[in-house]
């Protein structure tokens, strides 16, 4: 018996849309990533793209538990002495509520070229609207 290994024009992708009010953000991090990647199917193969598209909507609502919002620091830094750059994560909600959800679950993805193909299939916005009714999403369901 061998081993399946999937081939990349063989997947079938499906869209799929999760409401983020009152969710925990590393919890719709982590499943979404999932999805991303393809581990909800039976298909997966690790050094493929087999995952899914996925739309986040109210990104905004998204909860961060006990006193994160106050203590995680988003950093960057222009490459210049003196670029450190800190940002609290409460006002990084306030402003762009979408680059941090977004940024959670890319950061749950692999690194390289393959990581940054299966976050080109996520789409992150701040209130309840978007602009993919004409691909039909289904609603998943997070545990």
């Amino acid at each position: 018996m061998n081993t399946y290994m999937a081939k990349a024009a063989d997947v079938q992708r499906k869209w799929y849309i999760v409401d983020a009010e009152g969710v925990v953000l590393g919890r719709l991090a982590s499943q979404v990533a999932s999805v991303l990647r393809g581990k909800n199917k039976p298909i997966y193969t690790p050094h493929v793209d087999t995952g899914d598209y996925v739309i986040i909507i109210n990104a905004e609502k998204a909860v961060l538990t006990g006193k994160k919002l106050d203590q995680k620091v988003y950093y960057t830094h222009s490459g210049f002495p003196g670029g450190l750059h800190e940002t609290l994560y409460r006002k990084l909600m306030q402003e762009k509520p979408e680059f941090a959800v977004k940024k959670a679950i890319t950061g749950m993805l692999p690194k390289g070229p393959l990581g940054r193909l299966m976050a080109k299939k996520l789409r992150v916005y701040a209130g309840p609207e978007h602009e993919y009714e004409s691909r039909k999403p289904e609603k998943l369901e997070l545990k």
